[in-house]
């Protein structure tokens, strides 16, 4: 009989992964529900994830020409009924402002009191307030394009809720831009999409599938909906951005018009494309084990954890002391364009209590030091990819270049580990019933093993959409860019078809 093996986190991603999930946000202190409903408290190391999402993304909105701007958290009602597709979208997730203010009701407590004038819309996403400050900035083709983003939090009323997946209040970025043409407006649409997909890989180590929403998953009010697919260790897709082609739909809501280079009065094209903390449930659940949090070390919030070992308190003094040496090593030190960040662990804990604690919360080096370590002038380092027992000792004099070299290395490893995942797991499926199967649990007490992508036909009924999603809660992520054209049948009804689409479960 083999021996269990025992590990960090249980229950492990096989027996439950919903709560390995909640576990290991758990277990690396990313975050806890608070005591407002559906809302999150984003604790220190988890926010630090989100900062340097933050930064990179910055820098690369920067590089593409757009600058950050701040608007107001509250939308007049009436600014969400100017756009009826839009305002039927959100109704069911908004948030409401009605009154002014709180009053004394005489009996020890309080009651609401100063109705508006006008009920106000706490921000589910900020199209229409942003598109009448437009409407003052752009008079002419001169003032074009206006290339804005915005670095916010947004309430949208969620049922059910989930850590950094899905809750009433979370942080996002949020881009909106205005164009003089139709032509200009789309690329910028489908530029910002390569934003994306380069950071998710670039950064995130998150290989995803480019692609268009059809009708039926399209961002309300948009004309097109573009977005970036990544498959989860459940097999489950995550969109982990989304870029929207808005046409003039929403110019014409503002009244967002200018002058054109003909002397005529034009309604503008318009663009928004956004990210949020989702991002942080992508990187838990696509690189994460059994052991707790893994991160990529171009998005860790610290790269290296000193480990003191000792036995008593003479040795203590000493490995303390080197510990402080090895650290200004990598004082402003860089990995890649990043600043690299050690953390010393002095603590009064045992040196097994320390590894695991650095394990758990996903640090892509953990480097020990003891006595021994420092008679023969060299370390002993391990890897979050590899073995927790796996360990390799390094001269203190070649530390610096090992140390940059391996995290390099593991950033590679993390993305090929994700991509091959994806691969493996993503099929062409031509029958009906295989396509029922693929999707249908074999155990019942275990809905979360699946089928993953599935490439099918499909017709473009958005019928047949839904009866797949009724019946399976399976859902098109996209139409990707790169799918061949090629004569099929429609998975769903057997009519023809043009090109296959990618199907999956989803978060």
């Amino acid at each position: 009989m083999s021996k269990k093996i025992r590990t960090a986190i249980e229950p492990t991603r096989e027996q439950n992964y919903a709560e390995w999930y909640q576990q290991v946000i758990k277990a690396a202190d990313l975050a806890e529900n608070s005591d407002v409903r559906g809302c999150m408290v984003i604790k220190p190391w988890g926010y630090a994830i989100w900062e340097n999402i933050q930064k990179a993304l910055d820098q690369m909105f920067r590089d593409t020409g757009h600058r950050n701007a701040y608007f107001p958290i509250f939308i007049p009602k009436s600014f969400f009924e100017k756009e009826a597709e839009h305002v039927e979208g959100f109704a069911k997730e908004c948030a409401v402002v009605t009154h002014s203010r709180l009053e004394d009701d005489g009996h020890g407590g309080l009651k609401v009191a100063g109705e508006l004038t006008e009920p106000l819309i706490v921000r589910p996403t900020s199209e229409t307030i942003i598109g009448a400050s437009f409407a003052r900035w752009v008079n002419s083709y001169r003032d074009l394009p206006l290339l804005i983003n915005q670095w916010a939090n947004i309430v949208r009323w969620e049922m059910r809720t989930r850590l950094f997946l899905r809750t009433a209040e979370f942080l996002w970025q949020e881009g909106h831009t205005v164009h003089e043409s139709q032509d200009d407006a789309m690329l910028e649409t489908r530029k910002m999409l390569d934003v994306y997909a380069d950071f998710a890989a670039e950064y995130l180590a998150l290989p995803v599938i480019k692609g268009e929403k059809t009708e039926g998953e399209k961002f309300p009010g948009a004309v097109n909906t573009y977005c970036i697919e990544a498959m989860m260790q459940d097999k489950k897709a995550l969109q982990s951005g989304t870029s929207h082609f808005l046409g003039q739909n929403f110019a014409k809501a503002s009244e967002i018009k200018f002058q054109s280079r003909a002397g005529g009065l034009e309604y503008a094209w318009t663009t928004s494309w956004g990210v949020s903390t989702r991002l942080i449930g992508a990187l838990i659940m696509a690189h994460s084990d059994d052991d707790g949090l893994v991160l990529p070390p171009k998005i860790a919030p610290s790269h290296i954890a000193l480990i003191p070992i000792y036995r008593n308190e003479e040795e203590k003094v000493e490995v303390l002391a080197y510990c402080k040496k090895v650290e200004a090593l990598f004082y402003k030190e860089y990995f890649e364009d990043m600043r690299l960040y050690v953390e010393l662990d002095d603590r009064d804990l045992t040196g097994s209590e320390r590894n695991w604690y650095w394990i758990k919360k996903g640090i892509p080096l953990r480097v020990e030091i003891g006595p021994r370590d420092i008679a023969s002038e060299a370390v002993m380092v391990a890897r979050r990819d590899k073995e927790p027992r796996d360990k390799q000792s390094v001269p203190v004099a070649e530390l610096k270049a090992y140390v940059l070299q391996n995290l390099r290395e593991m950033q590679d490893v993390y993305y090929q580990r994700a991509l091959e995942f994806r691969q493996v797991n993503t099929i062409k499926i031509d029958d009906k019933d295989e396509f029922y199967r693929y999707y249908t649990p074999k155990n019942q007490d275990q809905p979360e093993i699946h089928g993953g992508f599935a490439l099918a036909h499909w017709c473009g009924d958005t019928a047949c959409e839904e009866q797949i999603k009724t019946d399976l809660k399976v859902t098109i992520r996209c139409i990707p860019f790169d799918a061949e054209q090629e004569e099929g049948k429609c998975i769903c009804c057997s009519k023809p078809s043009q090109q296959r689409v990618v199907f999956a479960k989803s978060y």
